[in-house]
């Protein structure tokens, strides 16, 4: 990746997928292996080794080397990133759900008791 755009694109495009999001959620316990991340779902490993190269890509994870084991883990930074991201947007949506309020607040003042 070779700006921070370019690594915040590549999060919310593996954040996209379901089984991705899902394989995120499992490495929050701990590292795993493709096989272990694969046993809920109903696809092939070779499938799940496609999900994880994304996931790899985007730096969600990482995937080390132990004897015959190649365990996969979380990497959370870009999700602060994404996370910082979205927070930028927070401001606006409050600032919209109050206005919806006042306005809500004022129509019942119209309709009277």
């Amino acid at each position: 990746m070779s700006t921070s755009a370019d690594l915040l694109d590549a999060t919310f495009a593996a954040l996209a997928d379901p089984t991705r999001r899902a394989i995120l959620t499992r490495l929050q316990s701990g590292e795993a292996t493709v096989t272990e991340l694969a046993a809920p779902f109903t696809m092939s490993q070779p499938a799940i080794s496609k999900h994880l190269k994304v996931l790899e890509r985007a730096g969600l994870i990482t995937r080390g080397r132990d004897a015959q084991r190649r365990p996969c883990r979380l990497q959370a930074r870009p999700l602060k990133a994404a996370t910082d991201w979205l927070e930028n947007y927070r401001d606006y949506w409050e600032d919209s759900f109050q206005r919806l309020d006042d306005l809500l607040d004022e129509l019942k003042k119209d309709e009277g008791p």
